[in-house]
This record gives structure tokens, C-alpha cells and sequence, in this order.
């Protein structure tokens, strides 16, 4: 065979047909570490030797069969099958780089997704030497000293307290140029060095924004800080125009998936650098990105020069990229709140004057970065509220209404982006006594709470809603007093109460609860007024009928959206 690796297709299958030996069989195998990687070995083929007992659970592996460079050597071996985890001789052989490298189970390791990488290697069965059957180490890959390279297996757990799933959204225009750009990815680098990457620290992901936006690696691809500076030094600089909100809007819609590693409950953050002025309309891309729930960070660097200014569309664009729509019912409805929530206040943005001299803007973006509490989009109504339903379970609403009252918490709660730093919901039923059915902490994904909702059963007796009132004061919301989410609560009833509302009503008030009552069939409309919060007529409804429960959801979540921006002006 020739130097290079040809692939024929034959009956279907794709055989790969790797190079011949090629004059440097008498040579001894190179002994190497468990975590030494493809781009480690500069040679088109070479022979190695792997330890053994390397921890399964700590290979980073990329591909499957053909491996990206960054990849463990022995770890692609294991994945093969060409070795077992006891070690042994592997032969490696150098190959171009691809556009996609499979995840594929096997051998005890779940290889990675990958979606480019510059160079690639694959590997079959080395030959054997005296030194492996003796178990002496001949020489090593780095460095070349004759001494078995010592390394500790990294700690990849991360920093816990900066929990993000972050995009580097990086320029890679002719308007930054080559030299700059390299610039930039130092700096990127410094940053993610910096946050703490880990499993259960912040993952990252890069895209490049240029004529056409390009993702280069994905949030589930690295879960350490030296993989993640590799894979960045791997870029490549693309050129054309700084569509900047064009590859915003890509990231938004592509980038924060699932499938592509972004964790339920954990902030989602683009920091979008910018070499100047953008080409195109990035205000409109921050609004698709704020829908999508993501935090928009604009890194900027310098400012136009003579020449640029007047290609500039806008010059207070960093302004309008995390700026308040306008509260107002002609121009705002309830598809408007996502995007009329990240008001500008100077957090999500940040400037440095040139690409030189970065490093002490390194620390101050990281510690921004890992601010939770500004981290919710710029706190909106769907993440920043603690909602407590209760649920009239008396005689008079039967079974199969009790379940449309079920229906219409359902409803409302899955609106809102439940999560262990996001809204938090709970649930008490009451009669004459009252029930927890869950609290504030109990769950915290919208698919555990919708659950617990579907399966509460009916309680049935007597009607005591000011007790009830008293029982979720005192008892849902007094735990989380120190929450920073605005608290509501949704009365449902369907009757008289036997006991007084008005006074536990104005309790509730006075410790800081906004109280929607919705009444049914023979709910007095003068209870329903007594417990609402003011203004009555926007805080209290009524409908003859369980099945009228439905139209009422949206007037419930318009409700608490628009007291919620109310209280943060």
C-alpha cells in the first residue's frame, strides 16, 4: 500500500485500507501515558505501547474507528478493541481531518460526538517487543527524556459554583483579521481557562461568526479546561462579513439543545465579541435569543475607525441588544414578555479597548459570568417566581370537575421555566383541613411538577379557604422567605368559605404575595374581591361554569408577568 490511506466500497462496506510498513519495523514501540493523544504523535504511522489499568471512566475519545487527534491514544485503542484496559502495543496511523466524528458505545467507553476536527488517527494492533513482554518502558512520546511521563488523572468535576452552559460567540470577519483573531482566541482562552470547566462545573462551546456563522465545538464535546484550550487553538480564521446577529440567532436556535449538551436548570449564556461595528441587525438577534432563554453578554473591543463609521447601522446597538420593550398593553402582549425582560443595566455588558494587553479583563468577565443571580435572562416573569396554587377540594366540586380545576394549574405551571434556580411551584388542597400536596422544593423540573399535578387526589368535606390561606403562608412560603423570586399565589375555589378570608387575605398581602382568586359556580364574587390583590378587577375572576377555567389560564400568567416587570421598575 501507498503512504497515504485509501477507502474502497465494496458490497456495501466501507473498508478502510491503512498504509503499509514502512522501513521502521526494527524500531522499539514508543511507551506512552494513558492520556496522551493522537496530535501528541507527529508521524504518519507509529508504534506504541499502552499501559495498563488506565481509568476507563477518564478517556476523552472522539469518533469512532477514525478518532479525532485530540483523543486518547490507548483510550480509541480500548474503544476498537485492538487492546483490553491490561495494556499493550498499538499501531497509530495519521489521517486527515473530518467533518463529524460519530459517538458510539464500546468496550466500556462511550466515545464523543465531534462535530470538526483538523486531523484524525485510527488504530489496529501493534507488534510485539521484548520490552512489553518484560514491561520496561523503551521511551516515551514527551518528552523525550527516557522517563515514563507521570500524570495525575485531572479532576473534572469543576467549579459547582459557577454552573453555566455557555457559547463563546467569537468574530472571525475580515474586519478583525488573522491577527487579531488569534488575539481573541487567547483571550477566550484565558477565560475558559479560568471559569472552572467540568462535569459539574460550566461547560463551553465556540462559534465562529463570519459571512456564514460555524459551530466549531458543542457544550457536551469537552468537560475540561485542556481540551477545551486545544479545540479553541484548533480554529480556524473564516473571513468574510461580521454577520454577527446572524450567527447570534444560529446560536440561539442551534447551539442550546439538548442533543448538542445543555443541562436542564443551568443558565444558558452566549458572550458575543465584537472587533468594531457589526455588519447586520444583532438588536433583532437579541430579542431571538432572549426567547430562547438565552443570556446575551456583547464583549466589545475597540470602536470604529473614521473609515467604518459609516457602514455602522447603529451606534447604540450594545444598548438595544439587552434593552426593556415598554410595558404596555397596546404594544406588549403575552408573547412579548420573553424578549421585554433583559433591561440594560450595564451587567451584560463589557468593553475592553484593543486585543493587547487583556489579562486583567479576564477576571472581572469570569466573575460576571458566574453571577447566578443576574443570570436568568435578565430575571423575567417565566424564571424569577414562586407560584403557589390552592385547590379547593370540597364536596360541592366532585371528581370529574376537581380534575378541570387540575387541568387549569397544569396550564398555568408549565408556562413558566421551572428549575432549581429558575420558577418554583407548589400545591396544597384544603377543605375544612388542608394538605400539602408539594412544596416550593420538593421538584425541580416542569416534568416532575406536571406529574405530581396529574396524580393528586380529590380530598372532599367542608370549605375553610381563609385557614387554607393561613396553612400556604405560613407554611409554603415561610420556608423560602429568603427567596429572591416574587411570590403569588392562585386561590381556586368554588364555594362559600365558612370561615373569614378577608383577614388572612390582607396577611398575605402585607408579607409580600400577590393573590389571583378564581372563583366557580356559586363562589361569592365579595370573597373573591376580599382576597384578590389590588387593582380587584385584574386580580379576581369568576366563571359560571369549571369548563370556562380554561380562558382564564392566560389571563392568570398575563397577570403575574405583568406584575412581576412592574415590580422590577
Amino acid at each position: 500500500a501507498g503512504a497515504s490511506p485509501r477507502a474502497f466500497l465494496f458490497a456495501g462496506v466501507c473498508l478502510l485500507l491503512l498504509p503499509g510498513p514502512a522501513g521502521s519495523e526494527g524500531a522499539a514501540p514508543i511507551a506512552i501515558t494513558c492520556f496522551t493523544r493522537g496530535l501528541d504523535i507527529r508521524k504518519e504511522k507509529a508504534d506504541v505501547l499502552c499501559p495498563g489499568g488506565c481509568p476507563l471512566d477518564e478517556f476523552s475519545v472522539y469518533g469512532n474507528i477514525v478518532y479525532a487527534s485530540v483523543s486518547s491514544i490507548c483510550g480509541a485503542a480500548v474503544h476498537r478493541g485492538v487492546i483490553s484496559n491490561s495494556g499493550g502495543p498499538v499501531r497509530v496511523y495519521s489521517l486527515p481531518g473530518r467533518e463529524n466524528y460519530s459517538s458510539v458505545d464500546a468496550n466500556g467507553i462511550q466515545s464523543q460526538m465531534l462535530s470538526r476536527w483538523s486531523a484524525s488517527f485510527t488504530v489496529t494492533k501493534g507488534k510485539s517487543s521484548t520490552q512489553e513482554a518484560t514491561g520496561q518502558a523503551v521511551s516515551t512520546a514527551h518528552p523525550p527524556t527516557g522517563k515514563r511521563l507521570k500524570k495525575t488523572p485531572e479532576k473534572k468535576t469543576g467549579n459547582k459554583d459557577c454552573k453555566a452552559d455557555i457559547a463563546f460567540l467569537i468574530d472571525g470577519s475580515f474586519n478583525i483579521g488573522q491577527r487579531r483573531f488569534n488575539l481573541q482566541k487567547n483571550f477566550v482562552g484565558k477565560v475558559a481557562l479560568m471559569l472552572g470547566i467540568g462535569t459539574e462545573g460550566p461547560h463551553v462551546g465556540l462559534v465562529q461568526a463570519s459571512e456564514h456563522p460555524k459551530i466549531e465545538f458543542y457544550l457536551k464535546n469537552f468537560t475540561s479546561a485542556k481540551d477545551v484550550l486545544f479545540a479553541i487553538k484548533e480554529v480556524g480564521f473564516r473571513g468574510g462579513n461580521s454577520n454577527t446577529g446572524k450567527a447570534l440567532k444560529h446560536t440561539a436556535q442551534k447551539f442550546f439543545t439538548v442533543d448538542a449538551g445543555v443541562r436542564k436548570g443551568i443558565p444558558k449564556v452566549v458572550v458575543v465579541f465584537i472587533d468594531g461595528w457589526p455588519s447586520d441587525d444583532i438588536e433583532e438577534a437579541g430579542i431571538v435569543a432572549r426567547e430562547f432563554g438565552v443570556n446575551v453578554f456583547i464583549v466589545s473591543v475597540a470602536k470604529p475607525i473614521p473609515e467604518e463609521l459609516g457602514m455602522v447601522q447603529d451606534v447604540t446597538f450594545v444598548d438595544k441588544v439587552n434593552a426593556d420593550c415598554l410595558l404596555s398593553r397596546l404594544t406588549c402582549n403575552i408573547q412579548d414578555f420573553p424578549q421585554a425582560v433583559c433591561r440594560n443595566n450595564g451587567f451584560f455588558s463589557y468593553h475592553m479597548p484593543n486585543w493587547f494587553g487583556t489579562t486583567k479583563y479576564v477576571k472581572p468577565l469570569v466573575q460576571k459570568l458566574c453571577t447566578h443571580e443576574q443570570m436568568m435572562c435578565s430575571k423575567t416573569c417565566y424564571n424569577s417566581v414562586n407560584i403557589a396554587f390552592l385547590i379547593d377540594g370540597s364536596s360541592s366540586v366532585g371528581d370529574s370537575n376537581f380534575r378541570l380545576m387540575l387541568e387549569f394549574v397544569s396550564n398555568i405551571a408549565k408556562t413558566f421555566e421551572i428549575s432549581d434556580i429558575g420558577a418554583k411551584i407548589a400545591a396544597v388542597q384544603f377543605t375544612y383541613d388542608q394538605r400539602t400536596e408539594f412544596s416550593f422544593t420538593d421538584y425541580s423540573t416542569k416534568e416532575d411538577v406536571l406529574a405530581v399535578i396529574r396524580n393528586i387526589r380529590y380530598m372532599s368535606g367542608g370549605t375553610a379557604t381563609g385557614d387554607a390561606i393561613s396553612f400556604t403562608v405560613r407554611n409554603v412560603f415561610g420556608p423560602i422567605r429568603e427567596s429572591p423570586n416574587k411570590n403569588f399565589l392562585v386561590i381556586v375555589t368554588d364555594g362559600q368559605s365558612y370561615d373569614d378570608v378577608q383577614g388572612p387575605a390582607a396577611a398575605a398581602h402585607d408579607a409580600g404575595i400577590t393573590v389571583f382568586s378564581v372563583g366557580v359556580a356559586w363562589a361569592p364574587l365579595d370573597d373573591l374581591k376580599d382576597m384578590a390583590s389590588k387593582p380587584k378587577e385584574s386580580h379576581a375572576f369568576f366563571t359560571r361554569e369549571f369548563t370556562g377555567l380554561e380562558p382564564i389560564v392566560s389571563d392568570v400568567i398575563r397577570g403575574i408577568c405583568r406584575d412581576f416587570l412592574e415590580s422590577q421598575q
